[in-house]
């Protein structure tokens, strides 16, 4: 199992195209010349991933109104992540990555300990690209719960 190479501030954020819950191509260039929030769960529906989707939509206003927008990640497949956006009412974009390619480019799929075994799968990864797609911010190894309170304090982001 090989690590994937980590990205870092200042690193050009690698470019991307992924199919979103309506099948529909997005790209991370659509975003140049705004700052994007692109973050990598492991799977729609389970419990902390949606809980992490919550918050990240709860807090949606404020992210776009400071210029951010929120692309989230997963190995699922559109018709999954359609579902996990209707069952919880989620306004980010969900984006299908089934080969795991992007996950490898930004370092977010290798090895990880899960209750104390090493394994391969998705990192649970947040990476902020600013607006010439530039990485502005690289977090490897975020948990679900109360990291999108602690990324807004990490921008600088005061509560709406």
């Amino acid at each position: 199992m090989s690590e994937s190479t980590r990205l870092s501030p200042g690193d050009t954020a690698p470019e991307f195209t992924l199919a979103d819950d309506t099948g529909k191509q997005v790209a991370l260039s659509d975003y140049l010349g705004r700052k994007v929030i692109v973050y990598f769960y492991p799977a729609a529906m389970t419990p902390g991933c949606t809980k992490q989707a919550c918050d990240f939509t709860d807090s949606l206003e404020a992210l776009r109104g400071a210029g951010f927008d929120v692309l989230g990640i997963s190995p699922d497949k559109p018709e999954k992540l359609a579902k996990f956006r209707e069952k919880d009412g989620l306004s980010i974009t969900l984006l299908s990555d089934p080969d795991k390619q992007v996950m490898k480019d930004y370092g977010a799929f290798g090895e990880k300990k899960l209750y104390g075994k090493v394994v391969e799968g998705v990192i649970r990864s947040t990476i902020v690209v600013d607006e010439d797609g530039k990485v502005f911010l690289a977090q490897y190894n975020v948990k679900a719960t109360g990291h999108v309170a602690k990324l807004k304090r990490d921008l600088a982001l005061n509560e709406a």
